[in-house]
């Protein structure tokens, strides 16, 4: 297996502000967009050709990644006139491949982080024979997501698409989001149209008799869906609990990118990282947090499990836990910004002005 398809063109709706002015998957996660290391995974299991399926915002990659030979690789860029779904897009770059009918293409997904041993899923491809084969995983509860129930060798029975009642929890294992399929299969897609590969490509593969594989990998494995997955994701990367190869440093507790300024006396831990042209002031303290490039936290603020956009500021003595605030905003000194809050992109919070708890 030599190249890959990357479906990187949803909207990342549930990541605003964050995807407002940036694509999901170019949203910097440990210092650099999250794509960064998913194309060294890539790289790493042997993929040298990889075809980004893009829609979202679609301007902004080729710029960055450019052909993908500061990476070691050879990256094309394809662009959907209108979202095609995740079937659709992979159809729609097909005729970008290589790959002869037989041969294997690596399908993933751009909002998953994730320790699969890609090889160890390409060798279930070709030792069972299958059409598709699937990287499958494990999860304590099942509900928001497509249930894949196999029988003892693996092969896959059914696709359950986010199932509610205890009745149709027929399995823990889940789709999670990562593909081998074998070239000729990707042909058979409609084109034109939407299209669900889980909804309809998968399903409807089984019904004619294909063969679909299931690999369950139980490594580390992270839907980047919502902020706080997404700043738990970039944490994780930081402390070397989720692996890459990507990450410009050493794993810690803290990720400092290069023209960053911190002050001496300022608490970084975590897995926290402060961008690049960030600056945390004196008595600062963030925790497991992402400082994107640019931003400014003032003295003695406290933040914990957030992200702070590119140039945004933090006022002094502000408090700020499970929050994002989007780039360019300032939230004025002595605030304090809980429980989820989101702040728009470029709005002013004057000093003093929210709370959560009635201490003066």
């Amino acid at each position: 297996m030599t190249e890959a398809i990357l479906l990187v063109g949803g909207k990342g709706t549930r990541l605003r502000p964050l995807t407002v002015n940036t694509p999901k998957p170019m949203v910097r996660a440990a210092g650099v967009p999250f794509l960064t290391h998913q194309l060294a995974r890539a790289k790493a299991a042997g993929v040298d050709h990889i075809v980004l399926a893009t829609s979202y915002l679609a301007e902004v990659f080729e710029p960055y990644f450019g052909d993908g030979s500061a990476l070691g690789l050879h990256l094309e860029y394809v662009t959907e006139e209108e979202p095609l779904g995740t079937g659709g897009a992979i159809r729609n770059v097909a005729s970008r491949l290589h790959s002869g009918p037989e041969e294997p293409v690596l399908i993933f997904n751009g909002d998953i982080l994730t320790g699969l041993d890609i090889g160890a899923l390409v060798r279930t491809h070709e030792t069972s024979g299958a059409d598709v084969s699937l990287h499958l995983t494990q999860v304590t509860d099942p509900r928001a997501y497509g249930l894949v129930p196999t029988d003892g060798t693996g092969r896959v029975l059914a696709f359950l698409e986010k199932p509610q009642t205890p009745e149709e929890i027929v399995t823990d294992q889940i789709n999670a989001g990562a593909y081998v399929f074998r070239r000729s299969v990707i042909d058979t897609i409609p084109t034109g149209r939407p299209v669900s590969v889980e909804r309809e490509t998968f399903p409807e593969l089984l019904a004619t008799g294909a063969h679909l594989q299931g690999m369950v990998d139980s490594t580390y494995w992270l839907d980047l869906g919502t902020p706080a997955a997404f700043v738990r994701g970039s944490a994780d990367l930081v402390l070397g609990r989720a692996p890459s190869p990507a990450v410009p440093g050493r794993c810690g507790d803290r990720l400092v990118l290069p023209t960053a300024q911190v002050a001496p006396d300022a608490k970084l831990a975590g897995g926290t990282v402060v961008g690049e042209g960030a600056f945390v002031a004196e008595g600062a303290r963030v925790f497991g947090s992402t400082i994107l490039p640019g931003a400014v936290i003032e003295p003695g603020a406290v933040i914990t499990d957030s992200l702070i956009g590119a140039r945004a500021r933090v006022g002094t003595r502000s408090v700020l836990a499970d929050t994002v605030i989007g780039d360019g905003a300032v939230i004025g000194a002595d605030n304090e910004l809980r429980s989820g809050a989101r702040i728009w992109c470029d709005a002013h919070i004057p000093p003093a002005s929210l709370r959560f708890s009635p201490d003066a």
